[in-house]
């Protein structure tokens, strides 16, 4: 009988689905690879980054419900890469095989107002926020938030994609309109110190692993960098690793999950959104953890015990986008302490996630000026 969750946990040898066939699936296929697992990828684009590693790659649009049905058929477990996948294609799948995270999990996520209510009902703070339908909600969102605000579309976007600051009412007129007038959400734009993010993994069993916040540098609404261990105070620290954990639990979230927060100028923790698949922001993991964000999807989808999530080492991930290349990457290679990961897209675009590299060292420091100067090199 079909079950949403494993009672046996499935080992090496098993076969495991991800729908998406993107950089972060591609990395879950080689963590899945190295640890013995077969792996199957369902993705629309012949070229896409993890067709190139998986044992199978079904290519189809994600409701496709013949592929669809291979799919359960060839997997013991299902999981995705991005939350944009239609919550039928993951109930469809959930009635065949486990599928983690849950299609009601990944529906909270996808949704800004459904994840900033279920964050505040879980004792987390967002910024103040209101929903917009139509042009007639614009004062009594304005009320509710203040100005200067930021409007985001509801679903759909990601890497700054779908969003405007809005400093008067004439501008939240003109960016509704710009964004389609769609379902949007405004949120009063904090006074912020920076960005961090928690990554961490929950099994069936509700045994979690949490790594130490990141903290996260972003540019034109993509994230630059990433600083392991963020430089924050110890107490902010735990607090975010708590909320973050909280909120897993009262969802009963099963899989990697981000959350990311802001820190204000005056030390407040405010809930920004979370993401139900591994992150940029924890590609650090792979060089500078005991076991990697990949690693961790694979172990608490199959129903395994999470593994360490411990720091190894104080290191800066930094983002390598389309506009860069093309680069010479003997830039990057001299150094001995760097890790790069290529993604093996074909085409370089402005602002397309190509890889990136791990910078470690002893001090973290260090590190970032290593990083830095690594990275200012290749733009130039």
């Amino acid at each position: 009988m079909p079950s949403s969750t494993n009672s046996v946990p499935l080992l090496p040898g098993a076969t495991l689905g991800v729908l998406g066939g993107g950089q972060l699936g591609r990395m879950f296929c080689m963590a899945a690879r190295n640890m013995g697992y077969h792996t199957v990828v369902l993705d629309p684009d012949v070229n896409s980054p993890a067709a190139g590693v998986a044992d199978h790659h079904l290519q189809a649009d994600y409701t496709d419900v013949d592929s669809l049905a291979k799919m359960a058929s060839m997997c013991d477990a299902i999981t995705t890469e991005f939350e944009n996948v239609p919550a039928e294609s993951l109930k469809f799948l959930s009635s065949h095989k486990p599928v983690h995270p849950s299609a009601e999990a990944v529906a909270i996520a996808r949704h800004r107002i459904q994840e900033k209510d279920y964050a505040r009902n879980s004792g987390l703070n967002p910024a103040p926020y209101a929903l917009i339908i139509t042009a007639a909600d614009f004062d009594a969102a304005i009320a509710v938030t203040g100005l200067p605000g930021i409007i985001k579309t509801t679903t759909l976007g990601y890497d700054g994609k779908g969003q405007q600051i809005i400093n008067d009412k004439s501008q939240l007129e003109s960016a509704f309109n710009d964004l389609g007038q769609v379902e949007c959400v405004l949120e009063k734009k904090m006074d912020l110190a920076l960005e961090i993010s928690v990554l961490l993994a929950r099994n069936v069993e509700g045994e979690v692993a949490c790594y130490p916040p990141a903290e996260n540098e972003h540019v034109n609404g993509i994230l630059h960098k990433s600083i392991v261990p963020a430089r924050i105070n110890k107490d902010i620290a735990e607090k975010a690793r708590q909320q973050a954990i909280g909120l897993a639990n009262k969802i009963n979230y099963v899989g990697v999950l981000a959350v990311e927060f802001f820190i204000t100028s005056d030390d407040q923790l405010i809930f920004n959104e979370m993401a139900p698949r591994p992150h940029n922001s924890g590609h650090y993991t792979m060089d500078a953890s005991v076991v990697s964000q990949f690693e961790q999807q694979v172990r608490v989808i199959c129903g395994l015990t999470p593994g360490d999530a411990r720091l190894t080492s104080p290191v800066v991930m930094i983002n390598l986008l389309g506009d860069l290349w093309p680069v010479n990457w003997l830039n990057c290679l001299a150094d001995p302490a760097l890790k790069l990961h290529l993604y093996g897209k074909h085409e370089a675009r402005a602002g397309r996630k190509m890889g990136h590299f791990n910078l470690l060292s002893e001090d973290i420091g260090q590190a970032l000026e290593a990083a830095d100067k690594i990275f200012n090199k290749l733009k130039s």
